[in-house]
């Protein structure tokens, strides 16, 4: 099976054309979520998504060409498109109906959230954006709710120019009954994805349903068994655990106090990749990602403060290595 899509020739491929054009794609339906917790609810939908907040950080700790792929719908495209021309991303609105996917978030005490949809963007016609997707020195992948074709993405990664991040959230959910979010996962299709990316990155939850195991540090060798180059798992106020192919590290949280937990596995997401860009390093990476994370969860919103001075001297106090596991 060919990785170019349909009608795609390499005849005459120059060095031009090999150059890449952004330090970041990220594909992924952005939402505009309803959001309740013990000390905030907000009075409107307000703009978030896996890709959404990643792009954000990302943009505002050094990378200078990031892209947002994703449906927004007529009912919030005038907006959406404000809001990233307000935020130095570019963004390619691939959808074509007029609902924009968003969910309502209900967080307990205890940090326990759950999740319904208030409405679905639809799947990504990724053959429509194969070039720009492709111009990237860092493709993240980072779905919602399944709006990612899986035979699309595996030929899109196939034929990366460059190295690929898969943020599986959305691969592992379906709507279950009243518009309830249900965890599932086919793992001899998701085996074959994560061994072809370079960097795998679910929570807690997502590595037990994708892997099996309770496990984290296990779920995280596991999934560098099926063979991502790096794979992290991310606890919440727990920090995360990240492992290669040569060591196993437990990477300590920021104390705070979260105000709005949503989007801080986003935020690890595009303030690790800001960073790995700079270092190629695993452990640096992971606790400025770590930091960054804390800055998230203390506000609400896209506006978060996120600047690189803070989340390095937050990632100064959480510690100078992470612990070997």
């Amino acid at each position: 099976m060919s990785l170019w899509p349909k009608g795609f020739s390499t005849h005459g491929i120059t060095q031009r054309f090999l150059e890449m054009k952004y330090d970041l794609v990220a594909i992924g339906n952005p939402v505009y979520d309803l959001i309740s917790t013990p000390r905030i609810t907000t009075s409107q939908r307000i703009l978030s998504g896996c890709s959404t907040n990643a792009c954000l950080a990302a943009r505002r700790l050094g990378m200078k060409q990031v892209m947002l792929v994703g449906n927004v719908g007529s009912d919030f495209d005038r907006r959406f498109q404000t809001e990233m021309k307000r935020y130095g991303i570019k963004s390619i609105n691939t959808g074509t109906g007029d609902r924009t996917t968003g969910f309502h978030l209900r967080y307990d005490e205890r940090g326990d959230r759950a999740l319904k949809v208030i409405a679905d963007a639809g799947k990504i016609p990724i053959r429509r954006v194969w070039y720009e997707c492709r111009q990237t020195r860092y493709l993240l992948l980072a779905p919602v709710l399944y709006e990612l074709d899986m035979s699309e993405v595996l030929d899109l990664v196939g034929s990366s120019l460059g190295e690929v991040f898969l943020d599986p959230q959305g691969l592992v959910r379906r709507l279950g009954e009243d518009g309830k979010v249900e965890h599932f996962c086919e793992k001899k299709t998701f085996s074959k994805l994560v061994g072809s990316v370079h960097f795998v990155k679910p929570n807690e939850l997502e590595a037990e349903v994708i892997t099996g195991l309770q496990d984290q540090a296990e779920s995280a060798r596991k999934l560098v068994e099926w063979g991502a180059r790096i794979a992290i798992v991310t606890l919440g106020e727990k920090g995360s655990v990240a492992c290669d192919r040569e060591t196993c590290l437990s990477i300590p949280a920021y104390k705070t106090i979260a105000v709005d937990p949503t989007g801080a596995g986003d935020v690890y997401a595009g303030a690790f990749l800001a960073e790995y860009s700079r270092t190629k390093d695993l452990s640096s990476s992971c606790l400025y990602a770590s930091a960054a994370a804390s800055v998230m969860v203390e506000n609400v919103g896209p506006d978060f403060p996120l600047t690189d001075d803070e989340v390095r001297r937050r990632a100064a106090l959480i510690g100078s290595a992470p612990r070997r596991l």
